[in-house]
């Protein structure tokens, strides 16, 4: 069965519109999350290692798509925020929930933005409540485009990486680039986890009060 669908692929690797459908798919991505464009820019990776496509163009659409879909979602965000907020009375755990989110991108929204591109569901969600909470939109696009530059190179890298490994055998590079894929997400997260996990508390040391007996009995 492999071998039979296997020219098909190749011939869609081959096509000039390859790059339009990366590019759409990174950027419907970007407020959909059910898309995986992951997986397709793995794909032209493993594919690129033979030369065609071309790993520099699959980056590149890649990158872009990734970026105008993080604007699109920033967008969306930014037109319901006022709503949202308006429906959010003062003191609710959704108007709670704002306020944090508010508080933890202004501090340290670069590093959020950053990591949450790698998570499907986490940088639609990062992404769509920097809009909400009206982060700023210059370093929101500076952020965006490091990002998405850096996740089309990873993707597209891991793919060719897989590709290389296996280039006798495309199917194999591409469980390779996405085991790799899965490898990494996994070890992330498993950090994200520890780290989140509450500290215990400091024992309190135990503070010995003698007191003077007020008279001592014969």
């Amino acid at each position: 069965m492999t071998d039979a669908i296997l020219p098909y692929v190749e011939d869609l690797m081959a096509s000039p519109w390859l790059y339009l459908a990366l590019f759409a798919l990174a950027a419907v991505d970007g407020f959909f999350p059910i898309v995986p464009s992951e997986t397709s820019v793995i794909t032209a990776g493993v594919f690129a290692a033979t030369g065609v496509p071309e790993l520099p163009l699959v980056i590149l659409a890649a990158a872009l798509g990734a970026f105008a879909g993080d604007q699109a979602s920033y967008c969306l965000g930014r037109l319901g925020g006022p709503r949202l907020y308006a429906r959010s009375a003062r003191g609710s755990r959704r108007r709670a929930a704002l306020d944090r989110a508010d508080a933890a991108l202004r501090t340290r929204g670069g590093v959020i933005i950053m990591v949450a591109r790698y998570f499907p569901g986490a940088r639609t969600a990062v992404t769509l409540t920097a809009g909400a909470v009206s982060y700023r939109y210059r370093r929101f696009a500076a952020f965006g485009a490091a990002a998405a530059v850096a996740w089309g190179t990873y993707c597209g890298l891991v793919g060719y990486i897989g590709g290389h490994a296996f280039e006798d055998n495309p199917l194999k590079g591409l469980l390779l680039g996405i085991g790799i894929a899965a490898a990494v997400t996994l070890a992330a997260e498993l950090v994200r986890h520890l780290r989140a996990r509450p500290r215990p508390a400091p024992a309190e040391t135990a503070i010995v009060r003698c007191e003077a007996p007020a008279r001592i009995l014969a």
